[in-house]
């Protein structure tokens, strides 16, 4: 039996079972809900309490946090990397939001790998999937670069998209982990500063500094390419 044929069957046994105990078990089905509404809030705060809630278990806790959202597209990181700045200061959150958010896109990237495109539409949507494969094969690898830097589009997409792709996962991984680093120092840091209202403040400050970024970079690579 081929080793992605077997990829596949333990792929599909372990969705089973996360969607088996997601109905059958109460508890779960409570605590996953619970997780998105905290999400669909957009309430930092409300993020900070539910990781400290764990204890010594926090950092754990918000890793996992950072791999769910990666799976279950498009919930906001940038809210836990907020949070995780807010507990543990700007530079070990960001260590945390930064490793936690490569093991979820490297999850993401082999998920698409190994099911191919109709399980990724069903845990994403058609018309995302359509949308970044655009980008893919006008900018390739600069999509990662680009996209990432904008905190209110889904990079899980991306990720997914790129599992989808010729890609390596060597390359993946490099492009993700250089894409990723300013913008997780960038909002950890000031993630680190925010209290109450001022968080609605930053939070839009940082769109509008990422979409002069992408605007500049979108700009570099469309001149680079109709200059060759």
């Amino acid at each position: 039996m081929k080793k992605k044929t077997i990829a596949r069957i333990i792929l599909g046994l372990a969705i089973v079972l996360i969607v088996g105990l997601y109905i059958l078990n109460p508890q779960v089905n409570s605590k996953i809900n619970y997780i998105f509404m905290l999400f669909s809030s957009m309430s930092v705060e409300s993020i900070i309490g539910y990781i400290r809630s764990f204890g010594p278990y926090a950092v754990a806790v918000s890793f996992f946090l950072m791999v769910f959202q990666s799976v279950a597209a498009p919930l906001p990181a940038f809210l836990i990397t907020f949070a995780n700045a807010a507990i543990w200061g700007w530079w070990r959150g960001a260590i945390l939001s930064w490793s936690s958010a490569m093991a979820g896109a490297i999850l993401c990237f082999m998920i698409a790998r190994i099911a191919g495109r109709d399980v990724v539409e069903k845990l994403t949507t058609k018309f995302a999937m359509d949308s970044i494969e655009q980008y893919f094969e006008r900018y390739g690898k600069h999509t990662i670069l680009i996209c990432r830097l904008l905190p209110f589009v889904s990079f899980d997409f991306v990720s997914y998209a790129a599992g989808l792709t010729s890609m390596s996962l060597a390359a993946f991984l490099i492009a993700t982990g250089i894409g990723q680093l300013p913008a997780t120092i960038v909002y950890s840091y000031v993630g680190g500063m925010l209290t109450g209202s001022v968080k609605m403040v930053v939070t839009a400050l940082l769109l509008i500094f990422a979409l002069s970024v992408f605007v500049a970079l979108a700009k570099k690579i469309y001149t680079d390419k109709h200059s060759k």
